[in-house]
């Protein structure tokens, strides 16, 4: 079921992300330049089923790789040092961060051949952001 994610994605759009960004508590440089970056967002699997997401722009990669269901250390691109756990569940990509006693979750589907970030969730706050590739 992953395998419908596996491939190059490259963004055209990003609604709201600033507004999570700014929960976060990320600071104002460092928003400007994601608010401006386009990534692509390249997810591969390996025959142990190690799946590989790699985040690519002029400003700044990120990589992560991991496997379903397993928790692992992330670093993100603001730099937050997370526990991070990633689940297969309905189709959907659910990435579950935690650290300094918050949690932030991202979902992320295909719809009609394209990878939507649909949501993003802040401890209990709840921003809907939505970031299309291609």
């Amino acid at each position: 079921m992953v395998d419908k994610f596996v491939g190059t994605w490259r963004m055209i759009s990003s609604d709201n992300f600033d507004d999570y960004m700014k929960a976060l508590g990320v600071g104002f440089a460092t928003r400007q330049m994601g608010n401006m970056a386009k990534p692509n967002l390249l997810i591969t699997v390996d025959d142990k089923g190690v799946i590989s997401m790699k985040s690519q722009s002029t400003f700044k990669s990120t990589e992560i790789n991991f496997k379903l269901n397993e928790e692992f250390d992330e670093i993100t691109a603001d730099d937050r040092k997370t526990k991070t756990k990633i689940t297969l569940e309905n189709g959907k990509l659910i990435q579950k961060q935690k650290w300094d006693g918050k949690e932030t979750t991202i979902e992320r589907e295909v719809q009609d051949g394209k990878l939507i970030a649909v949501r993003y969730h802040l401890q209990l706050i709840s921003l809907h952001p939505r970031t299309h590739y291609l």
